[in-house]
C-alpha cells in the first residue's frame, strides 16, 4: 500500500494540540474557488508506504510533548483512509497520536469511520452552510461533509471547526451568523475563522490554472477580528 504525499511541515503548532508533524496528502475531490494549495490536486508528490511514513514521523517523537503528534492534512486526507489507518496502527506502537485536518468531503465508508474514530482530534472545515453555496463554490457534495460532522458529534470525537472568510463572499455579519447557527448542530470545542489570503496565487500561474478569485484582496486582520468576535 502506498499514498502520494505532497509535503511535510515539522513543528506545526496550529493544527492540533501542542507541536505536530504535518503530513499533506495529494488529491482532493473539491475545487474550492479560494483554494491556496491547488498543487495538491494533482500527482505532485512522492509515494510512501505506511512503514516509511511512520518511521519519518517517529523521528520527531521527542517534540510531541503535551499531547503533540502527527496531523494528516492535504489535499483531502480522508481519500487515504485505509493508508492512514495502517499508518496509525504503527504510530500507536510508538505512542504517537494523530489529528485529521479535513473538509469531510468523502463518503462515510467503514474505513473513513475507523479513521475518524482513531483520531485524537478532527479539524473540520465548514466551507458553506447549505448545499447550494457548497456546490457553487467547491463543486462538492454538501451531504458528505454534514455526515462526517454528525458522525464526530454522535461518537464524541473531539472537533474543531474552521471557516475561511473571503471578501464579497462570506465576510458579512449576516453570513457569519448563518455559519454560527448551522454549526450548532455539531458538538465542538472551538470555531475559528481563517482569513482569505493571496499567497497561493502564484501556484495558479505556475500550473496554468484559471484563478477564480484573481483580483480579490486578502481579508484584513481587523475585519477578521470583528467577525471572530461574533
Amino acid at each position: 500500500m502506498e499514498a502520494e504525499i505532497h509535503s511535510f511541515e515539522s513543528m506545526a503548532a496550529l493544527d492540533g494540540d501542542a507541536l505536530r508533524y504535518g503530513v499533506f496528502f495529494c488529491g482532493c475531490p473539491l475545487r474550492c474557488v479560494y483554494c491556496h494549495n491547488p498543487d495538491t490536486w494533482f500527482g505532485s508528490g512522492k509515494l510512501y508506504t505506511p512503514q516509511q511514513l511512520a518511521a519519518k514521523i517517529k523521528r520527531y517523537k521527542t517534540y510531541f510533548k503535551g499531547g503533540g503528534g502527527a496531523t494528516f492534512s492535504g489535499g483531502e486526507p480522508l481519500l487515504h483512509a485505509d493508508f492512514i489507518n495502517e499508518t496509525a496502527s504503527l504510530l500507536g506502537k510508538y505512542g504517537i497520536n494523530y489529528c485529521l485536518d479535513t473538509s469531510g468531503s468523502v463518503p462515510l465508508s467503514p474505513a473513513v469511520e475507523k479513521c475518524l474514530r482513531g483520531a485524537e482530534l478532527v479539524i473540520l472545515d465548514i466551507k458553506f452552510y447549505n448545499g447550494e453555496l457548497y456546490k457553487k463554490y467547491t463543486g462538492g457534495n454538501f451531504e458528505n461533509f454534514v455526515k462526517v460532522g454528525d458522525f464526530c458529534t454522535k461518537n464524541n470525537i473531539r472537533l474543531w471547526l474552521r471557516t475561511v472568510v473571503v471578501p464579497d463572499i462570506n465576510d458579512s455579519e449576516e453570513e457569519i451568523l448563518k455559519y454560527k447557527n448551522f454549526a450548532a448542530r455539531f458538538k465542538y470545542e472551538k470555531y475559528e475563522l481563517l482569513p482569505f489570503h493571496t499567497m497561493g496565487f502564484f501556484k495558479y500561474e505556475m500550473l496554468g490554472i484559471e484563478n477564480p478569485l484573481a483580483g480579490t484582496p486578502p481579508l484584513s486582520h481587523e475585519r477578521l477580528k470583528e467577525l471572530q468576535n461574533i
